[in-house]
């Protein structure tokens, strides 16, 4: 199988990915066509898109992929069912594992022990969706082998009863967002929009972006490029710090409190435009 990986989201770095396309691994897996999409990262999703009698074909499928040459994350199935074990010890030493999201995760040793069951080194992402991981985030965030925390709307919403409103989910992203900070972990990944386009996911971004979240999963390939347009410092921001650096290295310095806070934003706003390649368009 060629490797089909889009190369400008290959070469980001995973705690500069914006959006995270979970593929399914279902019959119908096209592992492919999500590869090559826009998606600054790929999960391979052998959890929720996955019925029961189908987890196994699935594991299957997404071992193959990354023992031929594919590259991406795995969504794996939460410690607490008798999937979990199977899907370790099937990805281990699979060569073109990038990392594995965890669902459900509700205590920090969800984390350590599905570490420790993988490759040192390899990176788990965190995916909270109860009331109980969110309480328990920033241990969660602070746990070996965290990576990122990510937000899983839904099964949060099923959980607790509360509303799509930006309000009614305002205190679990803080709370993620928090614990993120003082685990020192990259902005936490933010739960999909579902069927939201255009002017719509771009709010959502939005919403995302002013709690503090640098990420957004995603189950359509069609919305990867708004969400990194959403996600990234726009064209006003980055006119502004091209001036106020240019004006920096030509000595003209503020000279009121505001100016190294400002002069650090600016500086943030240059390292994320190169990274994502916007900085000189």
């Amino acid at each position: 199988m060629p490797v089909l990986r889009n190369q400008r989201a290959a070469a980001l770095p995973a705690t500069l990915s914006r959006s995270w396309l979970l593929a399914s691994a279902g019959e119908a897996a096209d592992f492919p066509a999500a590869l090559a999409s826009e998606a600054d990262s790929v999960v391979f999703d052998i959890e929720d898109a996955v019925p029961a009698d189908g987890k196994a074909a699935a594991r299957e499928r997404v071992v193959s992929a990354l023992n031929d040459g594919l590259t991406g994350w795995v969504r794996i199935n939460d410690i607490n069912t008798e999937f979990w074990q199977d899907d370790l010890e099937a990805l281990a030493n699979a060569p073109g594992l990038r990392g594995v999201m965890l669902a459900k995760t509700e205590k920090p040793e969800h984390v350590t022990l599905t570490a420790m069951r993988l490759r040192p080194g390899t990176p788990v992402l965190a995916l909270v969706e109860s009331a109980l991981g969110v309480e328990n985030a920033t241990e969660i965030a602070k746990a070996p082998g965290t990576f990122r925390l990510a937000f899983g709307i839904g099964d949060f919403r099923r959980d607790t009863g509360a509303g799509d409103d930006p309000m009614a989910l305002a205190y679990a992203r803080g709370r993620l967002v928090i614990a993120s900070r003082v685990g020192q972990l990259p902005g936490p990944i933010d739960g999909p929009s579902v069927g939201a386009t255009g002017e719509d996911l771009m709010a959502a971004c939005g919403v995302s972006a002013t709690m503090g979240m640098t990420g957004k999963l995603t189950l359509k390939v069609e919305q990867t490029e708004t969400i990194n347009a959403g996600l990234s410092p726009s064209a006003s921001e980055i006119l502004w710090a091209h001036e106020l650096l240019e004006a920096h290295e030509h000595g003209a310095a503020g000279g009121d409190g505001s100016y190294l806070p400002r002069l650090a934003r600016a500086q943030k706003i240059r390292n994320l435009g190169e990274s994502y390649g916007l900085w000189n368009e």
